[in-house]
């Protein structure tokens, strides 16, 4: 340290004793007269020391809710992360066909949102229940002039007994807004696997009638097909339809986003080469 400041003060050693002297003499002269100032109330410093802690807690202040908020944004910036991968697990491609033996799949429903029921015919109250929350639910966002329609879709885990003629008459009677879709047991086995629904025909009794166990929840799928949100047997029609507009509403915002940002790329980019 000793060698620092001797090398950073060197120019400074050839300077005469008397110009420190004279120096020494003028500062006590402003000292002297600094002193008197302040006696008499004249030239007290503008930072007081109430001033100073006023700024200081106002800074320290100011600083922790900048972290705070940056705190809360990285929250909702790993809550939303997490939402996205736990979405990539669920929903996928698949092939059924419709009340008119008409194949359907995935790729026929893009461009549209969806709202989803796994379930099958004989089903004695617990599907009456769901699909009668959904016929609800669609004629609130139908009327809903904000957002866009919606298409309900009943997709049957009872391959064995619902035909597509059977699932299709079924459907109508709740709604003729419905599509109802069946398979084969490897295609409904692909659609169940892809949207993680768990399905398992019970023992059958004596008229061979017998009851599927199944997962109960409804599905909400984006136009770009990807899943969204589900809702379970908890939630009604009102709350339903809530947390879907307000999924389409999201969606509709990201989306102008982005376009509005490609737009802006590509008009920089045509500017560039038409330089």
């Amino acid at each position: 340290m000793s060698v620092f400041f001797s090398k950073m003060y060197k120019p400074m050693i050839g300077i005469s004793s008397q110009f420190f002297k004279r120096s020494n003499i003028n500062y006590q002269k402003t000292i002297r007269r600094y002193k008197t100032s302040l006696s008499r109330g004249v030239g007290k410093p503008s930072i007081t020391w109430r001033s100073f802690i006023i700024t200081t807690v106002f800074t320290g202040g100011l600083v922790y809710w900048v972290n705070l908020l940056r705190e809360e944004k990285q929250k909702r910036e790993n809550i939303e992360r997490n939402r996205r991968i736990g979405k990539a697990a669920i929903g996928g491609p698949f092939e059924l066909v419709d009340s008119d033996n008409t194949l359907r799949t995935s790729e026929s429903f893009k461009g549209e949102w969806l709202l989803i029921y796994f379930g099958f015919t004989h089903c004695p109250d617990i599907c009456p229940d769901e699909i009668e929350k959904m016929v609800k639910t669609v004629d609130i966002i139908d009327k809903n002039e904000l957002v866009p329609n919606i298409q309900p879709i009943f997709i049957s885990v009872d391959p064995d007994r619902d035909t597509p003629e059977v699932v299709g008459k079924y459907i109508k009677e709740y709604s003729p807004k419905f599509i109802g879709l069946t398979g084969n047991k490897e295609q409904v086995d692909k659609v169940c696997k892809a949207y993680r629904v768990y399905y398992s025909a019970g023992p059958q009794d004596e008229d061979k009638d017998y009851i599927v166990d199944h997962t109960i929840i409804i599905y909400l799928i984006n136009p770009d097909g990807e899943f969204v949100d589900y809702y379970g047997q908890t939630r009604n029609a009102e709350e339903v339809a809530n947390g879907i507009i307000f999924q389409m509403i999201k969606y509709e915002k990201l989306n102008k986003s982005s376009s509005l940002r490609f737009s802006s790329i590509l008009k920089n980019s045509s500017n560039v080469q038409g330089n």
